[in-house]
């Protein structure tokens, strides 16, 4: 039997359950861990190799991953979280002498297996079919739009010099350089189903035909995405085209296209609530690493987490 850690004593002592320990309660309900260990675990080490050190609990390490993307860690920053809180160590399954907390280098290295592999694309399909199973996903519209992620712009680095990935784009009157990060969102549920990135210069219509599932009904998007060509070719496919009509200097919208521009927007607005978990409540506004690749993955990560959490209640609920 194993000996429960002495760092663990007395936890359930104290009088405050903080916002922490309801959060990750919540998510260790609603995250479908075996399903999602499930198909990580064929590319998953099973056994050491001579002299080298046995492979830790895939949970665990998952387990681990999820905590980065919900408190924006590092991986050495993930590493000391643990150290740090009873609260991550018991959800990460560490509550003995024995459960080894991982370092950083296998932190890391769980990291890159999930890149080299292409599975965070995966995990998320995973969860979004997971929730279609509990009738969460219409999947009878699509709206699209894109995000910037800022990158640092500063040249002070080892190669001394901007990653060349990214570039830098303008918004309004401001200017930004990054990436872009593109969605295809469920119009009925809100839920993100398809996440793609580029540059942050390229145009969000570019990308428009890589973000939808091909069984929609319906097409909403900002005026960024309008064009004859475009509504032409939705209409030949049956998909009503309700974007938002864009006028210029010379031909101003009329009254009538403001007021459907309006009403669109309304609908439309169910959009920007899985930006607002990932960039505001969980702190991705900036990229972590180099080049397109590495950050999609982890964008794919975040959104379909992004997507458990948006229907906790409804998952928790009898």
């Amino acid at each position: 039997m194993k000996q429960i850690s002495m760092s663990m004593t007395g936890y359930f002592d104290k009088g405050k359950r903080t916002r922490r320990e309801r959060f990750l309660a919540e998510m260790e309900q609603v995250v479908p861990w075996g399903r999602l260990c499930a198909l990580i675990e064929p590319r998953y080490p099973k056994g050491s190799a001579a002299g080298g050190r046995p492979p830790l609990p895939l949970e665990r390490m998952f387990r681990i991953y999820c905590l980065q993307q919900w408190y924006d860690l590092s991986d050495p920053g993930a590493e000391e979280a643990l150290y740090d809180s009873i609260t991550m160590r018991r959800f990460a399954g560490v509550s003995t002498d024995e459960d080894v907390i991982p370092d950083e280098t296998s932190i890391l290295n769980f990291r890159r297996l999930l890149e080299k592999h292409q599975l965070t694309e995966r995990l998320l399909a995973e969860i979004n079919a997971h929730l279609s199973e509990r009738g969460l996903f219409v999947g009878k519209g699509t709206i699209v739009d894109a995000t910037i992620i800022n990158a640092p712009s500063s040249t002070k680095n080892a190669k001394k010099q901007r990653d060349p990935q990214m570039h830098q784009t303008r918004k309004g009157k401001q200017w930004y350089f990054g990436m872009k990060v593109h969605t295809g969102t469920d119009a009925d549920s809100g839920l993100v189903h398809t996440v793609k990135g580029t540059a942050a210069n390229v145009a969000d219509v570019n990308v428009l035909g890589e973000l939808l599932h091909g069984h929609e009904e319906r097409l909403h998007g900002d005026s960024a995405y309008h064009s004859k060509e475009l509504k032409a070719q939705a209409e030949a496919s049956g998909i009503e085209f309700a974007v938002n009509q864009r006028g210029t200097k010379t031909r101003p919208l009329t009254q009538a296209q403001r007021l459907r521009n309006r009403r669109l927007s309304r609908i439309r607005a169910v959009v920007e609530h899985p930006f607002l978990v990932v960039k505001r409540l969980w702190g991705h506004a900036k990229v972590r690493y180099r080049g397109i690749a590495k950050n999609l993955a982890q964008m794919n990560t975040l959104f379909g987490l992004a997507n458990l959490y948006r229907v906790r209640y409804r998952l928790l609920s009898p």
